[in-house]
């Protein structure tokens, strides 16, 4: 038999999980509301030394809900995952995707191409490639011999 040292601490930070768990659950998803929610979708940002990628996970939406920005170094990828209509004669039992507005920005640390960014979407991901300028690709410095 292994003896385990109570902890209150312990107790008290498992409490306080279990209710930002059923505070998020049903406050911070807007269940039963008509507002917009927000959402952040997950991303993967990828630096290769000639350009950026940035992965976005955005399953079930449409191409047109989906805006690329680029203004002073800043990426934006917004939008809106919108909800289909409930059906009248269906009782729901349990809603946990989430519906609504999302807005990602990051600040990218080189000057870019942004005439030549790409962005494709497939398989509920979208892809943006980001050419870095040529100013901000790294190079390599010749070193001469002295005479």
């Amino acid at each position: 038999m292994t003896l385990v040292r109570w902890s209150p601490v312990r107790d008290v930070l498992a409490v306080r999980d279990e209710m930002s768990r059923l505070l998020e659950e049903s406050l911070g998803r807007g269940f039963g509301s008509d507002a917009p929610t927000m959402w952040q979708p997950v991303v993967d940002i990828e630096e290769q030394p000639d350009k950026y990628t940035v992965r976005a996970e955005l399953p079930g939406m449409k191409l047109e809900d989906i805006k690329i920005t680029l203004k002073d170094y800043q990426l934006a990828i917004r939008g809106e995952k919108r909800r289909e209509e409930e059906k009248k004669d269906s009782t729901y039992h349990r809603v946990e995707r989430v519906y609504g507005q999302f807005e990602r920005a990051f600040t990218l640390s080189h000057a870019v191409q942004s005439d030549k960014i790409e962005a494709i979407y497939r398989d509920g991901v979208l892809e943006v490639s980001i050419p870095k300028a040529d100013e901000a690709k790294p190079r390599e410095i010749q070193i001469k011999t002295a005479k």
